[in-house]
């Protein structure tokens, strides 16, 4: 049974799974890792969401402010093994309703357009693409998304 938890970045099974992220993405960024990497720091990260199958760290996600009306959704990872079932939903929108209590109105994000599975992702979960913001403005393989929270 998947549970969620609400947690911070010194959560040592959220820093584990991030590990496996950075491995990840260090392969499918090639030499553009140094780049992404450089803002990925989860030290920022005071809101973070981690999802456990019993007591197995499954999946994570967290946000950090953009600005007064909107939170970016950062560093969404789950365990290959448990992908296709729901996790990484079921985070979002744990992630979703999280700013949303805390007043935001939007939640935006940026994502590779070589990672053709969170691409699909975004878009399924009511994410619409819009212009690259900063630091990603001339990145050719940046997409960033954005979508307005619920009242």
């Amino acid at each position: 049974m998947l549970h969620i938890v609400r947690t911070n970045s010194d959560n040592k099974d959220f820093k584990d799974l991030v590990n496996q992220l950075d491995n990840y993405l260090a392969i499918v960024d090639g030499e553009e890792h140094d780049f992404y990497n450089q803002y990925n720091n989860i030290d920022v990260l005071k809101h973070v969401v981690m999802a456990y199958s019993d007591k197995t760290p499954v999946g994570c996600g967290a946000f950090k402010e953009f600005d007064k009306n909107s939170v970016e959704i950062k560093r969404m990872y789950t365990n290959p093994k448990y992908r296709g079932q729901g996790v990484a939903s079921k985070i979002l929108n744990a992630l979703e309703i999280w700013s949303h209590e805390l007043g935001y109105k939007s939640c935006v994000l940026e994502t590779g357009i070589r990672q053709v599975e969170a691409v699909g992702f975004y878009k399924k979960n009511n994410y619409a693409t819009i212009p690259n913001f900063e630091p990603y403005k001339n990145v050719e393989n940046s997409l960033c998304f954005r979508k307005v929270l619920k009242k």
